[in-house]
């Protein structure tokens, strides 16, 4: 009898002590079924092929979300944190992000066109073939970058930091840039750079505009040439 009585006084505080190991996961998966909502907790959720467009996810937690192919148009990203997401052909057009974090996300084919992301941070991101065009993009960070073939024709980029991208055949003609860029060590194979004024730009070397496509209404920092193979004679695809 005094060993069921003991028994029966330890359930209480085995039951307390699995709630309290166990709450946060309970927690976390029961914010992966909520609502979209300011704050809103998704860290590592499955949130792929979903209508989102229009959600308030300020200051929103998704970090390792995956977002694969998920319309989030015009949604608010105001100083969310989305780092190593995944947003493969998702749908961002429109939206508000500035001060958000897409650092490490995943983002091959995604649109970004006419996002207001200034003071974004893209840092080390996979963003392949990804449409920025319209953007305002003031400030962002898209150091360590892969940006290869992505679009930011008729984009606010002034003041980026694009050290060390990777920003082969990507198109920046049309691009506005109010403040300098940072080019530093950026990779610049067959960069369509026609008609880009970038004589205030930082960090840009000879060898970058020797594999770049430029023409004679590119604008260069002093003390670089215009490469003999301008413009570039090439198939487009």
């Amino acid at each position: 009898m005094k060993s069921r009585a003991k028994s029966t006084l330890w359930l209480p505080l085995l039951a307390s002590g699995l709630f309290v190991l166990l709450g946060p996961v309970l927690a976390t998966a029961n914010d992966c079924r909520s609502a979209p909502a300011a704050g809103s907790d998704w860290q590592g959720c499955d949130k792929k092929l979903l209508m989102l467009g229009g959600s308030d996810l300020k200051d929103a937690r998704l970090g390792e979300a995956d977002f694969s192919a998920t319309d989030l148009r015009a949604a608010n990203l105001v100083g969310a944190n989305l780092e190593k997401a995944r947003l493969v052909r998702a749908t961002l057009a429109g939206v508000t992000a500035t001060g958000t974090s897409f650092a490490r996300v995943e983002a091959y084919r995604t649109d970004f066109s006419g996002m207001s992301a200034d003071d974004a941070s893209f840092e080390s991101a996979e963003l392949q073939r990804s449409n920025f065009r319209n953007s305002r993009l003031s400030n962002a960070n898209f150091t360590k970058a892969d940006l290869g073939r992505s679009q930011f024709d008729g984009a606010e980029l002034g003041g980026s930091r694009f050290s060390l991208a990777n920003l082969a055949r990507a198109d920046f003609r049309g691009a506005s840039f109010s403040a300098p860029l940072d080019f530093d060590r950026a990779f610049f194979f067959l960069t369509r750079i026609e008609g880009v004024d970038l004589s205030s730009s930082t960090g840009v070397s000879q060898w970058q505009l020797d594999m770049a496509c430029g023409n004679a209404e590119t604008v260069l920092p002093d003390g670089l040439k215009t490469p003999p193979n301008w413009p570039c004679k090439f198939e487009q695809d």
